[in-house]
């Protein structure tokens, strides 16, 4: 090709990329819903920044790389910002972040700076002007010159502060992202679905709506917050760096970010930006990455600016955990109870470092709520190691030859008629011998949280059942080892015998799990609605199982953790005669279905005392450490409440935590627990 026909073809795609992007920037920042991801709008960027990087004649004033995106809306009044409102460059890899400290560094002539590090909020940006001590003006970014006036929706917004106490400059302007955390967007949803609105796709659009609403009592009953980020400009003497003026700003009474961090040199910055990848989904918010900034102003300053970007910050942008894609159908699987599990077969899009080709849908209110339709272009999720979901699809891209999903009339395993119980969001296949739920229950059975029978797999466990060898998981405990070493397993390209070595594995993983605790046999057991947690309820009430069967309903419901519809399930399960038959096999097994040790004393220091712990110990497993509140005469809860007195936090800790902060429960750390329990035991 041609020099000429080669910037040619260049020229026409930079024009197509233009447009393309104009038109993802007024979904994302005029109507607050989007199209595509992230991600992909990250794609379009950086292949039209690189076309112009490799024929820069290409480049123009209005390019999407020289301005910020985002034209302010004319019905809420425009602002003209006294200093722009820049967007920031990216980074997808420690080498690129590397690189843009190199570059920082040959134009300073020096790389001995100090840098700041900060979550990356997925929000809303915004600017807030103050006078003499009072908040009179906020606004967006809008275009990064001229954003829309939202002061009164800004107004009401709790953590912003409407006066600053003193020692504040005469007028001055911080910029700061709004937000809603993952609870708040939840229960917005859910309300939304109430009340038959569309849902918001994430928080950030969620944030976003709320603020840019033409009543401010919209704004008012939205759970938004924010953290300030920098200052804009002051009439007046500052900090001379950002670590500085946000320690400043937070003396003022501004909202700052506590997981901010002051790092001397790119690798610690670095090794940060690794780490909090590990560690988002920990957060109450999300953050799409970490903001990376010089904290010397005067060599900020010094550095300017390049097109819309400063390039004394940068941003290191996580993979993505949304992306959109095609549902090319729903199918559903049948789970250990009989449940009808709806899930999405989707083009391959990668999500969160992953290929992502499947992804849950709940069940079929689920489906109905977010009004998802086979033929749809939806956005899927992946957090962490979180099964893939649907999140709800991309309306604007309807052709009208989209389908309404239809839960099947009959079990697609067994034929059997499909039943669906009042009240209830699941529907089941009515026959108790479906082979698909044989296979789902002793899945469950063998699993690692209920009798872990390691030696036991998934291919194995279909074998067993296929051949006839087990029927129920009961049947395993009369397997012998010359049976499981002769069985053949399916292979990558031949079957292959399971053998001698893994089939005494096996059996001797089998006669260990006799001697699980309680707990565990009542969770092994799959009995609809009883989790893990709920089973650790239920044996610390019932000695054994055979008084656990023997309860009726209202000496279920006794139990405060104990709903109306778990104790009618836990009362159907056991009149249910192929469940007695199989728990007769543990039996004659020699299972042990009973609490072993004493009992738990009436009183004792910790009576009426209530325990909720989260996160790992080290000490003990969560169980024993509930057991051990327990023989103090304290309860151990599942979930944490108004009337809980101590949360024990251990590492990596769940939302329990969050919950506990939000009721101002007292925290335990693990020391202080292992100490209170010596202080009482010795007493």
């Amino acid at each position: 090709m041609s020099v000429d026909r080669e910037v040619q073809a260049a020229k026409l795609r930079v024009e197509e990329l233009r447009a393309i992007i104009a038109h993802h920037d007024y979904r994302y920042y005029g109507l607050d819903s989007p199209e595509i991801s992230d991600a992909e709008y990250d794609e379009l960027m950086r292949e039209l920044r690189q076309l112009e990087e490799r024929y820069p004649q290409l480049i123009t004033p209005d390019s999407p790389t020289q301005r910020v995106s985002g034209q302010p809306v004319e019905a809420f009044g425009i602002v003209e910002h006294r200093l722009p409102l820049l967007s920031l460059g990216n980074a997808f890899s420690g080498d690129e972040l590397r690189a843009w400290q190199r570059r920082a560094a040959n134009l300073a002539g020096r790389d001995d700076f100090t840098l700041v590090c900060e979550p990356k909020m997925d929000g809303l940006a915004v600017a807030l002007v103050y006078e003499n001590g009072r908040f009179v003006q906020g606004a967006t970014r809008g275009d990064g010159m001229r954003g829309e006036n939202i002061t009164e929706n800004l107004r009401t917004i709790r953590s912003i502060p409407l006066t600053v106490k003193e020692g504040a400059p005469v007028r001055f302007e911080v910029r700061g992202e709004v937000y809603m955390n993952k609870r708040g967007f939840e229960r917005l949803n859910e309300e939304r679905a109430r009340e038959g609105q569309p849902l918001f796709a994430n928080p950030r659009n969620a944030a976003a709506g709320s603020v840019r609403q033409l009543d401010s009592r919209v704004t008012a009953r939205r759970p938004l917050d924010i953290f300030i980020y920098a200052l804009g400009w002051a009439e007046g003497e500052t900090p001379s760096t950002h670590w500085g003026v946000m320690e400043w700003l937070g003396s003022l009474g501004f909202r700052v970010n506590p997981n901010n961090a002051r790092v001397p040199d790119i690798e610690a910055a670095a090794r940060m930006c690794e780490e909090w990848q590990g560690k988002r989904e920990r957060l109450e918010y999300e953050i799409d990455g970490l903001v990376v900034k010089i904290d010397d102003l005067a060599l900020q300053g010094r550095l300017g600016i390049v097109g819309r970007e400063p390039r004394w910050a940068i941003a290191y942008k996580f993979p993505p955990i949304q992306a959109t894609t095609k549902l090319l159908d729903i199918r559903v699987n049948v789970g250990r109870t009989g449940s009808l599990n709806p899930y999405a077969i989707l083009e391959p899009v990668r999500v969160g470092g992953a290929t992502v080709k499947l992804a849950t849908l709940h069940n079929e209110d689920d489906i109905r709520r977010k009004d998802i339709r086979i033929g749809d272009t939806v956005i899927v999720q992946r957090a962490g190691d979180v099964i893939p979901q649907v999140v709800g699809p991309v309306v604007s891209l309807r052709t009208g030859e989209e389908r309404e999903y239809q839960t099947p009339e009959r079990c697609p395993a067994c034929g059997a008629p499909v039943h669906r119980p009042e009240g209830e969001a699941m529907s089941y296949c009515s026959n108790v011998a479906c082979p698909a739920q044989a296979y789902r229950q002793l899945e469950h059975f063998v699993s690692r949280g209920a009798m872990d029978i390691e030696g036991i797999g998934e291919s194995l466990a279909k074998v067993l059942l296929d051949t006839g060898l087990v029927a129920d998981p009961g049947d395993i405990y009369n397997l012998t080892k010359e049976q499981l070493a002769e069985l053949m397993l399916p292979g990558k390209k031949h079957p292959r015998k399971v053998g001698e070595k893994n089939a005494q594995k096996a059996v001797d993983q089998i006669e260990r799990s006799k001697q699980r605790p309680l707990s565990r046999v009542i969770f092994a057991l799959g009995i609809r609605h009883v989790g893990g947690e709920m089973a650790e309820v239920l044996a610390a009430n019932f000695p054994s199982l055979d008084t656990l069967a023997g309860a009726s309903v209202e000496e279920l419901q006794s139990i405060p953790a104990v709903g109306p519809k778990i104790a009618e399930s836990v009362r159907a399960y056991f009149e249910t005669e192929a469940n007695r038959r199989m728990i007769d096999k543990l039996r004659q097994a020699g299972m042990r279905l009973e609490t072993v040790g004493a009992a738990r004393p009436a009183e004792g220091p910790l009576q009426g005392l209530q325990f909720v712990i989260t996160g790992a110990l080290a000490a003990f497993s969560r169980s024993e450490a509930e057991e051990k509140v327990r023989g103090l005469g304290g309860n151990a809860g599942s979930s944490v409440t108004k009337k809980t007195n101590y949360l024990v936090v251990g590492e990596d800790p769940g939302s329990k935590l969050q919950k506990g902060q939000q009721y101002g429960t007292k925290m335990l750390s693990e020391e202080e627990f292992l100490a209170l329990l010596r202080q009482h035991s010795a007493g």
